[in-house]
């Protein structure tokens, strides 16, 4: 485990942090360990498929689109070659 230190905070930070961890039965030191865990470990894991989804609903592509969507050339690419 690493050890931290925080410079500098102002103590209108460090009170809310303090009433926040009280509201949680914690101590400040824990409950700043709680705040940066979930700033950067979310609890659930953003799959693409889902957010995909998400966007396509928001915002489906119109006619002209998917015309252009399922005319394009389905041939493999041909592999680049590259000068000596």
């Amino acid at each position: 485990m690493k050890n931290v230190t925080i410079r500098n905070l102002s103590d209108e930070v460090h009170r809310a942090i303090r009433q926040r961890a009280a509201a949680h039965e914690r101590s400040v030191e824990a409950e700043m360990r709680a705040i940066l865990t979930d700033a950067v470990q979310p609890t659930e894991r953003i799959k693409l498929g889902t957010r995909l989804a998400e966007i396509w609903a928001a915002d489906p592509l119109s006619d002209d689109e998917l015309a252009l969507l399922n005319n394009r050339d389905h041939s493999p690419a041909e592999p680049w070659e590259f000068g000596e």
